[in-house]
């Protein structure tokens, strides 16, 4: 079954034929550093994330383009405020941004582009809009004429009149029509400038990422994506600008996800109840956090909760437990012989694999390849109760984990789970505690291993642990 995508451009799902066969160019907005990421810009770091690890799953080659906003109002107005640099505050949280993403189990993008070394691309984007006619010089300023581009509104699917109210440009005498954005913005004092032609000025936002993706990744992209708020107006202008400038599609396939809402509210800097990723990874285990994204449809909006964490902790740790008995069990194996794989368990791990793939074909819906994961746990919980099952039939359950954790990254630190000498001799003693019917240290073991966030499971198999 092929991937189908559903296209905001089009407004349905479409089969996903990329420009060149094995190959995926993929750019995804990321966000403008003037401060530490918040919960909404995880949301699509995460998602994108497994978009490109279930390409990659499928043998695609993925290049994989995220930029960094470096220059922005934003960014000016915190340089005023603070009275440090542009260029000091973009640094820092350009490198906070990397820690955040890598706190998140999120893989490192092929590239991370930022405005600020690409001014030449940019100017050049410009001129060559001016040079077709669809874009005018003013008072030191650049903008787009929307009038020259019929099809603008296509991928927010508004008409002119309702889009005249988004464009992040204040409307004034130099414009010619209310619609027309900016792309290059004359100097103002004490503002970051580069030269141009038309002055000392710096780009507009829309423009950056037109010019860094045909940079990159040429003048159509296989997959543009990012979140709701930027398909209007970023991405819309982006549409127009870009293809003015070549003639062609500026992508194949969009995708936007949906928002996350915090008790039921959205987010927004008005009710100050913005959380960041660095509040959250100090609350929460990044497998945690990845649940919680990738349990709802990426096109759907997420409610973040006291519950909806709770749900997500009980899901992580169900999935965790599953494997680390799993593991377990094969290390008390190491040194039987493989024998076969269980023709029957095979059948079934088939099923749940095939279930897994059709549900991330079916529009990347992690939500459902989620369920299709807990049909492993099941299937691996109930062979684990087979005392004779062979080391080969546990290996293959273990290498299905191992693709789906892949994929979706929900066991992020299970490979750096291991007990070190103190937690085996107390888990021993503990054991032996048992035996003589020592309940009372049997259970003061108990708790001091709790506090060293070890929590242990009586079975019939024995003694399981895992990580809190």
């Amino acid at each position: 079954m092929t991937i189908q995508i559903y296209n905001s451009m089009t407004r349905q799902k479409e089969s996903f034929v990329p420009k060149q066969e094995g190959k995926v160019n993929m750019y995804v907005c990321g966000p403008t550093v003037y401060d530490y990421i918040h919960i909404g810009n995880a949301r699509p770091a995460i998602f994108f994330d497994v978009v490109r690890r279930y390409l990659e799953y499928k043998n695609f080659d993925v290049n994989y383009v995220v930029n960094l906003t470096d220059v922005d109002d934003r960014l000016i107005k915190k340089s005023i405020e603070s009275g440090d640099t542009v260029p000091h505050i973009a640094n820092k949280y350009s490198q906070a941004y990397f820690e955040d993403i890598a706190s998140l189990g999120i893989n490192s993008a092929t590239r991370n582009p930022r405005v600020m070394d690409h001014m030449p691309q940019i100017i050049s984007f410009i001129e060559g809009l001016i040079a077709k006619g669809h874009a005018y010089e003013s008072g030191g300023d650049v903008y787009f004429k929307t009038s020259s581009f019929a099809e603008y509104g296509k991928l927010s699917h508004q008409n002119l009149e309702e889009l005249q109210h988004g464009i992040r440009v204040e409307v004034g005498d130099l414009k010619q029509d209310a619609q027309d954005f900016v792309l290059w913005k004359s100097a103002k004092p004490g503002e970051i400038t580069w030269e141009s032609p038309w002055g000392l000025g710096r780009p507009g936002w829309h423009i950056e990422c037109s010019a860094m993706a045909k940079e990159y990744l040429g003048e159509t992209l296989d997959i543009h994506g990012g979140g709701l708020d930027l398909q209007f107006p970023h991405h819309e202008c982006e549409v127009a600008q870009s293809e003015c400038l070549t003639g062609k599609p500026l992508a194949n396939y969009w995708m936007h996800n949906g928002y996350i809402h915090i008790n039921n509210e959205k987010m927004s800097k008005s009710l100050g109840n913005g959380i960041s990723v660095r509040e959250l990874v100090a609350k929460l285990s990044t497998e945690v956090i990845r649940y919680f994204i990738l349990a709802t449809h990426y096109r759907s909006p997420i409610n973040f909760s006291d519950d909806t964490v709770k749900q997500a902790e009980n899901s992580v740790a169900r999935i965790q437990t599953s494997y680390t008995n799993l593991k377990h069990r094969l290390s008390a194996m190491a040194n039987d012989e493989a024998g076969a794989v269980n023709a029957n368990i095979k059948q079934q791990l088939d099923q749940v694999v095939a279930q897994f793939e059709a549900k991330m074909n079916d529009d990347f819906n992690t939500a459902d390849a989620i369920t299709a994961w807990f049909e492993l746990v099941t299937l691996t919980n109930q062979t684990l109760q087979d005392s004779e099952v062979s080391k080969a039939t546990l290996e293959a359950l273990q290498n299905q984990f191992d693709a789906f954790n892949g994929v979706l990254g929900l066991l992020v630190k299970v490979e750096e789970q291991s007990l070190d000498a103190e937690v085996e001799q107390l888990i021993a003693e503990r054991t032996e505690a048992r035996k003589a019917k020592n309940w009372a240290r049997a259970d003061e073991i108990r708790d001091l291993l709790n506090e060293m966030n070890i929590v242990l499971e009586d079975t019939p198999q024995g003694i399981r642990w895992h990580r809190k």
